[in-house]
């Protein structure tokens, strides 16, 4: 591989490798961005086709089931969908601050923090994410007493906390591998020139790991975006949850299934997969060349 020295804006000499190719999480990104471009309109032609089948055994017609979606799509969209947004972005934003912090302890020079962090990765990365939901709704207390006043935790702040948990922990590992897929000339270089390791960390090494971890990242986002909705299990307001309410209030007519949650199906769709085309796009940006 060409190597060469790059000084930049900066007097230490940086030697330049080739970029780096960020890691997949279960394929997921390259697996739906590869979806040829009619995915979308033949999806859209399955959830109209889906409720004319069905309503062949009901006493709705189509255009009846579809009247009823239209009825609940604004509160579908406005407080289902919208908390399924709000819960991904709070959980992503706490499992990133603290996977950083964990993915640093993973490539520590101090031995138990090291340890500590790697128990607590490899404990919530192989942890079903249900099973950790369960236990921390459980667990926490649903207010907390501050001095004379009490604050309550809504569920969906449980819900965040614990999808932040298995989310802390691949973020952890995307670090790590980041940080470990730089080259040791690198350390090398800082260390000739009397850096410390925390400065070669936050000022040489880090600043080259955000374009190596920018594409996995995103990936993740989309994955937990796409889990959201096992909180609806645990009675959180969300689209799923909300969808059977509003079912219910309908007569839990069997016709409107595949309406309701085929609508479910395509905005998850509609906004995970221009997610999943950017991060194949990073990846190739970002890809070994030559």
């Amino acid at each position: 591989m060409d190597r060469h020295l790059h000084t930049g804006s900066t007097d230490l000499p940086v030697i330049v490798e080739p970029t780096y190719k960020a890691p997949d999480p279960l394929g997921f990104s390259r697996w739906l961005a590869s979806l040829p471009l009619w995915t979308f309109p033949v999806m859209a032609s399955l959830i109209v086709i889906w409720p004319t089948i069905a309503s062949a055994q009901t006493a709705y017609s189509t255009s009846a089931a579809l009247g009823i979606l239209w009825k609940w799509l604004p509160l579908l969209v406005t407080k289902g969908f919208a908390q399924n947004i709000l819960i991904s972005l709070f959980t992503m934003l706490f499992g990133t601050l603290s996977g950083v912090l964990l993915g640093l302890g993973r490539v520590s020079d101090v031995g138990i923090i090291r340890k500590f962090s790697w128990l607590m990765v490899q404990v919530f990365r192989n942890s079903p994410w249900l099973v950790l939901l369960f236990i921390v709704m459980l667990t926490l207390p649903f207010e907390i007493q501050v001095g004379g006043s009490y604050i309550a935790i809504p569920d969906w702040m449980k819900a965040v906390f614990g999808l932040s948990l298995p989310i802390m922990a691949n973020i952890a590992e995307i670090v790590r591998g980041a940080i470990q897929s730089v080259p040791s000339a690198q350390w090398e270089a800082a260390e000739s020139l009397a850096f410390s390791r925390r400065q070669t960390m936050w000022q040489i090494i880090l600043p080259q790991c955000f374009k190596r971890m920018l594409p996995p990242w995103m990936n993740w986002f989309a994955i937990l975006t796409m889990a959201t909705p096992l909180v609806s299990l645990l009675g959180v307001s969300e689209l799923v949850t909300l969808s059977r309410q509003a079912m219910e209030a309908e007569g839990n007519n069997p016709s409107l299934l595949v309406p309701f949650f085929g609508f479910a199906l395509l905005i998850f769709f509609v906004y995970c997969y221009p997610i999943a085309r950017l991060t194949v796009r990073l990846e190739r940006k970002f890809a070994l060349k030559g």
